[in-house]
């Protein structure tokens, strides 16, 4: 507890002190004895009657330094055999003898395994605080360290609040208990516990409390510039101060000087101004200032902005200025003011604050006289304003467009429910006027669509049909193309076909029509993604690389997100991973920069799904985590996690990574591109249970929905889960009826379902000898025609399954056949090689099967011949060359000196490194050395 520095003496090492005799008594006793009565003066209870001061022979300064020396020996005797850790806390609290007690051990101390840890608050040090001679004498000792404990980082706040609240906290919470908190432990702990219902909005009364206590202590002056400081912003500039505390210059310094030595203020970093040391300090502050204060005060920082822009930034005026007439409660004033912010806000594409800033505009709307509405024009404040037939030009701004503007920027920020909650309101005010704007109300539903898609509370379906009724008999209109594209692309994602790409082409022809180009390239996003699942390929992928090169060309923030989420996921479909991955890698970065946090966690989930088919599973789980901000992308995410639990054996997490994605998707807006997904995931969970007629139902439920155009790159791999939870279970009776139907209708669909790619015509021929597996008819040159098939296709942990099974089957054929040693040489190099990848990706029943298979066989997975092993790079698929590169990758050689020493082009050896580090499955230069190195691939000779 805080004593302060006329306290009880000694008070934390006495109790140091009891807690060790009731912890070791006996070796305590020993330590302690004859010298018990001096030593009571720190532990009363070593003798009956404690010395007096001065007794024994000995004067005040002598006993002191007697009772010191005690101490030192007696920690060093008990230490000699043990370690012992003496632990001070909140050192600013102590008292003068507890402080020169420390310095003493710290300076004697010489034997012994002993440490001694004190801690204290840099915050509460004042400059003329007690403790700093000591901290300065103590920092020139080689036998001390002191440590900086910075402030924790959000992460570390996260993993903080979920101890703390036994649960994981939602990513806004942690957000926001972060920033008020400035990563300060213990406000981190009172906010956590303090909030409720996901909300940390209120301070609890004991931490105000104890927050003002010290700005309490400041004098007057020093107090009344702290309040100011509260209400000027994060940071308040020197000069700006000084025009609105109204003291003169030495007064001012004197108060900053009293502010600054409390650590309550400290100088900003650029050194033009002041800021309170910790936020919630700040806000404590602002808090406990009267309702006329507070509009006072910020009245005066307008008044002193207005007069002289030059006072703060220029990046920094439209948005202060807006916040202290907001404050100051002056609407006319504030009106203008928060519009022209929320504008500056969208040209840096920070949307959140423009969506606060228009909620605060739509607050104050009536409270503004109409001559001042009246002066406002949309063409000046929005960016999405629906057309009406009425010139932006001499039209005064509604209401209804700021609603716009808000719809649009909650829907950019994530803040989807806010923005569904501003176009239901609008619709509703629509309803309501005399004569309702058809294509201002069609283009609000169009709106609501897109929200209740990806908040999963429906299909959007309605909300389309509605907005397509409105501008139908209108003439052409950057709604009605808005409209189309969107239908276009609900089309695409629900009912592809030959309906979904008319509306696509029509949409494109609308759009350029009225000029309006991003709509014009979001309906040609739609259009070349149908183009590509109706197999006309390389004509798709031209559109979809066009409009990206023109999204980048024109600086336009609207279509990025939309192209960095379809070309990427088209390139998946057809199997070019590697290709994905770098697109979305640059994507991220664009959403990151233009703050579009919506489409940032589609590409997360995404991303998560190319590596996870490039074997970079790591990184998969990585990018799914980060996929979470709405219902949509988790559930996405949910089915990556899912996939790489099926894939290293842990079916129960597998279970319930499908069943939050279920939860996520919801029932109200089945799509192919989950529902397919979620099949294949429930099939593999029943098979790893045992449970092969509810993998049959699963596959059944699946078959019966169909498979419409484009969605081979789901269907393929359900079927293919399907036919090897058949084989697998070929052995249990359970499994025996019904299996030849089942079978039937893997191949009556698989049949049915295109296979324009190479990826999907190997899975054709994995999927045909999996399901001659189940018949027991399955040969070695049906998996050899799979093998072929899958090897060039960049999928580690595929190949590394396909060779399994292809092992497996010339060991068969070789038991029944009596054939030679070749077959068993085979096999072995193959299971050599599926185990290697399966150990490196952590996938444990692949790893569990090799070895299974191998001890059935007797073979050896060190070497075809023990006195000769194999080199274990063969194990990898690397060629001869690429073992060259690889050996001087590991060395640390760049592409120029691997080009030099081997007598190849730098860009050639490049291509190899990427080769490499596809087999490898890893990401880098360094992760493929330490594999080289811990799997020794160039052991020496």
């Amino acid at each position: 507890m805080e004593i302060g520095a006329d306290g009880l003496p000694f008070a934390p090492f006495s109790t140091a002190l009891r807690a060790l005799r009731q912890k070791l008594p006996a070796e305590f006793a020993a330590a302690a004895a004859g010298q018990e009565e001096e030593l009571a003066r720190l532990l009363p209870e070593l003798c009956d009657a404690a010395p007096l001061p001065g007794t024994g022979g000995r004067n005040g300064e002598e006993a002191t330094a007697r009772l010191f020396e005690l101490t030192a020996r007696l920690l060093e005797a008990i230490a000699a055999e043990r370690t012992v850790v003496l632990a001070l806390e909140d050192l600013h609290w102590a008292d003068a003898s507890t402080r020169h007690l420390l310095s003493y051990l710290f300076r004697t101390l010489r034997h012994g395994r002993l440490v001694v840890l004190a801690s204290y608050r840099a915050d509460d040090v004042h400059r003329r605080h007690p403790l700093r001679p000591l901290l300065a004498e103590l920092d020139r000792l080689r036998t001390v360290r002191r440590v900086e404990l910075g402030r924790f980082t959000r992460d570390e706040v996260g993993r903080q609040m979920a101890g703390i609240l036994a649960a994981e906290p939602e990513p806004k919470l942690v957000d926001d208990i972060f920033e008020r908190s400035d990563g300060n432990a213990f406000f981190v702990e009172e906010l956590a516990v303090a909030s409720h219902g996901g909300s940390c909005a209120n301070l609890t009364d004991s931490l105000r409390d104890l927050l003002l206590v010290r700005v309490e202590e400041l004098p007057e002056d020093a107090q009344r510039v702290a309040r100011i400081v509260a209400e000027g912003g994060s940071t308040v500039e020197y000069d700006l101060l000084a025009e609105v505390a109204g003291l003169s210059e030495d007064d001012l310094i004197d108060a900053l000087r009293a502010a600054v030595g409390a650590n309550i203020l400290i100088p900003s970093p650029g050194g033009d101004g002041y800021r309170f040391r910790h936020s919630l300090v700040r806000e404590a502050v602002g808090d406990d200032l009267l309702p006329g204060e507070r509009s006072r005060i910020n009245r005066r920082f307008a008044a002193a902005l207005e007069a002289d822009p030059s006072l703060v930034a220029a990046d920094q005026r439209a948005t202060r200025l807006a916040s202290y007439w907001y404050h100051a409660h002056d609407a006319a004033k504030a009106l203008p003011a928060v519009l022209n912010a929320s504008v500056e806000a969208r040209r840096r594409h920070a949307y959140a604050e423009q969506l606060r800033l228009l909620e605060r505009a739509m607050e104050i709307w009536d409270e503004v006289p109409d001559d001042v509405c009246l002066r406002l024009r949309p063409v000046d404040y929005t960016e999405v304003y629906p057309p009406c037939g009425c010139d932006p030009e001499t039209t005064p701004l509604r209401y209804l467009d700021l609603m716009a503007e808000a719809a649009v920027a909650g829907r950019l920020c994530g803040e989807r429910e806010r923005a569904l909650k501003i176009t239901k309101r609008a619709l509703r005010l629509l309803e309501e006027e005399p004569d309702p704007d058809a294509l201002r109300a069609a283009w609000f539903w169009v709106q609501r669509s897109r929200l209740v898609q990806t908040l999963a509370r429906g299909d959007g379906w309605k909300e389309l049909a509605t907005a397509q009724d409105l501008v139908r008999g209108h003439p052409p209109s950057v709604v009605h193309a808005e409209v189309l594209a969107m239908v276009a692309g609900w089309s695409m994602l629900h009912e592809p076909g030959p309906e979904a790409f008319a509306a696509a082409e029509q949409a494109v022809e609308y759009a350029r029509m009225v000029g309006a180009r991003d709509i014009e390239l979001t309906a040609r996003l739609t259009l070349g993604g149908l183009m590509v699942d109706a197999g006309d390929i390389d004509a798709g992928f031209t559109e979809l690389y066009d409009v990206r090169e023109q999204v980048l060309a024109s600086g336009s923030v609207g279509p990025v997100g939309r192209a960095y989420i379809n070309l990427p996921s088209v390139l998946e479909g057809v199997g070019r991973s590697r290709e994905a991955v770098e697109l979305l890698d640059e994507g991220i970065g664009l959403a990151q920069r233009y703050g579009l946090l919506e489409s940032e966690h589609w590409m997360w989930a995404n991303h998560s799904e190319s590596l996870y088919a490039l074997g970079r599973w790591q990184e998969a789980a990585a990018s799914a985590r980060r996929a979470g901000l709405s219902a949509k992308p988790r559930g996405g995410a949910c089915l990556r996690l899912a996939h790489l639990a099926l894939a290293r054996g842990d079916i129960a997490e597998a279970a319930r990574r499908l069943a939050d994605a279920r939860k996520h998707f919801g029932t109200h807006d089945p799509m192919p591109q989950n529902s397919l997904p979620e099949h294949r995931v429930a099939i593999g969970v029943a098979a790893g249970e045992g449970r092969i007629l509810d993998a049959r139902a699963e596959l059944a439920q699946a078959v019966a929905a169909g498979f419409p155009p484009g969605t081979q790159r789901y269907g393929w791999p359900l079927l293919l889960a399907a036919a090897t939870a058949e084989a697998d279970a070929r052995a249990l009776p359970v499994a025996g009826p019904g299996r030849t139907e089942t079978l039937h209708l893997i191949r009556t669909t698989a049949k049915a379902l295109p296979a324009p790619v190479p990826v999907w015509q190997a899975y054709e021929l994995w999927v045909r000898a999996e399901l001659l597996r189940a018949e027991n008819r399955a040969t070695p040159d049906d998996w050899l025609a799979a093998l072929t098939a899958v090897a060039p296709l960049e999928r580690p942990y595929d190949l590394a399954r396909v060779r399994h099974r292809l092992a497996e089957s010339l060991l068969t054929a070789n038991a029944a056949a009596g054939s030679g040693a070749a077959d068993r040489d085979r096999a072995a190099e193959l299971l050599r090689q599926a185990g290697t990848v399966a150990e490196h990706l952590g996938a444990r029943p692949l790893a569990e099967a090799v070895a299974q298979l191998a001890q059935r066989a007797r073979l050896s997975l060190t070497g075809v011949d023990p006195t000769e092993p194999l080199d274990p790079a063969e194990a990898l698929g690397l060629t001869s060359r690429e073992r060259d590169v690889l050996r001087l990758v590991t060395a640390g050689r760049t592409n120029r000196q691997i080009a030099e020493e081997l007598f190849i082009a730098p860009k050639t050896a490049s291509v190899h490194v990427s080769n490499i580090l596809g087999k490898l499955g890893v990401a880098g230069r360094g992760e493929a050395a330490a594999l080289a190195h811990r799997l020794q691939l160039f052991r020496a000779p």
